[in-house]
């Protein structure tokens, strides 16, 4: 099987103000993108888990990185590192989704400790990327679970959710 993953992020914003004689506009647009060819180094990856999932009101999980997901085909994943990690939450949620925070065993290598968290407002969209040789690391059994937290206690909550990564 062969593996190639292309991660894009565009930005364009237009600006205008009117003056006594002018409307001036500031225009911008900015993207920026990483390319992931096959393979274990720099600038390279072996395996994308994506997955669309809800979670019961109040409710968390935790995605165990090395060996409890599969692929699209049904083949186990163990990360060793993960290059990006690409999340949405559900406009439709009724609160905030943390990722990371997990008790034990928490991967923790891309917020700093295992008790931080970023917190994904409904409708938002969270990007991160590393495609250099060292990634963000995963180690089995001590740094490998990704809990994900639904802060609604009245509602589910739905997201989409892809790593791309080095088994």
């Amino acid at each position: 099987m062969t593996h190639s993953a292309r991660l894009s992020v565009s930005l364009t914003v237009e600006q205008t103000a009117a003056l006594d004689f002018s409307a001036p506009k500031d225009s911008l647009s900015y993207a920026k993108a990483i390319q992931l060819l096959e393979g274990t180094g720099a600038n390279q990856a072996n395996k994308t888990y994506h997955d669309q999932r809800t979670l019961a009101a109040s409710a968390n999980e935790e995605l165990d990185l090395s060996g409890a997901l599969t692929d699209a085909f049904g083949s186990a994943i163990a990360f060793t590192k993960i290059k990006s990690v690409v999340m949405f939450a559900a406009e439709s949620n009724g609160d905030v989704i943390e990722v990371g925070g997990a008790a034990a065993n928490g991967f923790a290598d891309w917020v700093g400790a295992a008790a931080h968290v970023v917190r994904l407002r409904p409708g938002g969209l969270f990007v991160l990327s590393a495609p250099d040789d060292a990634a963000y690391t995963v180690t089995a059994g001590t740094g490998d679970l990704l809990r994900i937290t639904n802060t609604d206690a009245a509602g589910a909550a739905s997201y989409d959710i892809i790593l791309t990564g080095v088994v």
